[in-house]
């Protein structure tokens, strides 16, 4: 299925609500084009690691502790199981869909609401995204009961890789139901701890084969892969994977991107697409002072900058999305609803330009 971002919006998982169903309303009011399915914070199962932790074998809870425990008696059993579902469903002798690969209500709930409101649309949309916590982040958040992070034991890790591929999969499969071209982000603020001394026996091989095989299992069901990284990282790996979109804080840190016009130029030159983090969410008092017409004005400065390295202004408007530059979970309600308004704001003036 194609897709053609044309400098739509599109908006990073969250909200600071506790309705689900509010929460759905705000994302057609302000992206319709491309509408996803929203984590609300407010709510401890829906955090990064929580939510995407049902299905992973050892998982133990012990005084508000959540770990992997490697110690226990079931351990190897539980692994057995995790690999003899996770070939079944990959050979296609279990249904995917009833397995434990499967988003649940308890710690997904945005995302049931979010494709009941899809199921009743009198229209349909360009693209629609969902999303997964990264393999970097997931592996280094989650811990065994020595609080040693499962990204570094082997097994633990290819677990998680495995896990998350099969849950991007799983909702690439259910949200195609819509009849048009789904995306999955691979939410990664932790790769911007990667290569630094605090991260440092993390590879940069380990981590793109970490992507590798989640992006690939997003292509098999027709699905479109995004890694989206809120902090400053090693562009230069980022655009070497095979993901399709790069959603990275611009607003912070185009400068630190553009320091790699080679690879910039390549991902674009291979229809990848920049999904440009313009409006600022991760602090109060840079949302507070910007305008649409401030932004804009940045922007256009960056996509000058992008120009300089050899790709004209209109291939980069075409392969573009305007997003926040993170999600929203953590603002107040009435500076989220300003973000989602610039975002809309300046998605109508780019594609206005882009005629």
């Amino acid at each position: 299925m194609m897709f053609k971002p044309n400098s739509l919006p599109v908006l990073i998982g969250s909200l600071p609500i506790k309705d689900h169903h509010e929460a759905v309303e705000l994302v057609f009011k302000y992206t319709p084009e491309i509408p996803l399915w929203v984590q609300l914070p407010a709510f401890q199962k829906e955090g990064m690691i929580p939510q995407f932790l049902p299905g992973f074998p050892g998982i133990t809870t012990e005084k508000d502790k959540t770990f992997v425990n490697t110690a226990g008696n079931k351990i190897d059993e539980d692994l057995l199981n995790f690999y003899e579902d996770y070939m079944a469903v990959t050979e296609g002798e279990a249904n995917l869909d009833d397995s434990r690969f499967r988003l649940n209500t308890d710690t997904a709930a945005g995302f049931f609401a979010f494709k009941e409101r899809l199921q009743n649309l009198s229209y349909q949309p360009v693209a629609v995204k969902g999303q997964v916590t990264g393999p970097v982040t997931f592996g280094l958040g989650l811990t065994d009961q020595n609080g040693k992070a499962i990204f570094y034991d082997e097994q633990l890790k290819d677990v998680a890789v495995k896990l998350l591929a099969q849950k991007a999969r799983w909702q690439v499969r259910q949200l195609s139901s819509s009849g048009c071209p789904v995306i999955i982000f691979l939410d990664e603020p932790a790769l911007g701890g990667v290569g630094s001394s605090a991260f440092i026996s993390i590879s940069r091989d380990n981590v793109l084969t970490c992507f590798q095989e989640i992006i690939e299992a997003v292509h098999a069901e027709g699905g479109f892969a995004g890694i989206h990284v809120c902090a400053n990282a090693d562009w230069s790996l980022v655009l070497e994977s095979a993901t399709d979109i790069i959603s990275f804080d611009t607003y912070s840190f185009f400068d630190r991107l553009i320091l790699y016009p080679d690879y910039l130029k390549h991902f674009i030159e291979r229809d990848g697409i920049l999904a440009w983090g313009i409006v600022p969410t991760l602090r109060d008092e840079d949302l507070e002072k910007e305008t649409a017409a401030s932004l804009l004005t940045l922007w256009d400065s960056q996509v000058k900058a992008i120009e300089t390295v050899g790709i004209d202004k209109s291939t980069v408007l075409e392969q573009s999305l305007i997003t926040p530059s993170c999600g929203a979970g953590s603002l107040r309600l009435d500076l989220t609803k300003k973000a989602l308004r610039l975002t809309r704001e300046l998605s109508d003036i780019t594609r206005n330009n882009i005629c």
